[in-house]
């Protein structure tokens, strides 16, 4: 398999991710985007901070759900981390925001 045959597997089977490529090794990030079913749907953005606020942006605005493999990751980086709608929260997320401020 060439390396393009990977990358193009590796982004089908992405469900929501987002993606840093460099040019070389140990030089500054070139590319920083978001993936969300298999596509990439952002490209060329500035930062991964950026990336993961256009993550959450495209859900709301798309009205999409978490899907369930990723549901309490992205329900504490949005409730615990960004303190969006952090009244509630479930409780697995509660009990890690819980041991978190311990």
């Amino acid at each position: 398999m060439t390396e393009a045959t990977t990358l193009k597997t590796t982004i089908e089977k992405t469900t929501v991710g987002i993606y840093v490529t460099r040019e070389t090794a140990g030089v500054d990030m070139s590319d920083v985007g978001v993936i969300i079913e298999g596509v990439v749907v952002l490209q060329d953005l500035d930062n991964v901070a950026l990336a993961t606020e256009m993550v959450f942006g495209l859900f709301y605005s798309l009205n999409m759900c978490y899907p369930s493999q990723l549901r309490y990751t992205l329900e504490v980086i949005q409730k615990v981390l960004m303190e969006l709608d952090a009244t509630q929260l479930s409780r697995k997320a509660q009990n890690l925001k819980t041991k978190l401020l311990q």
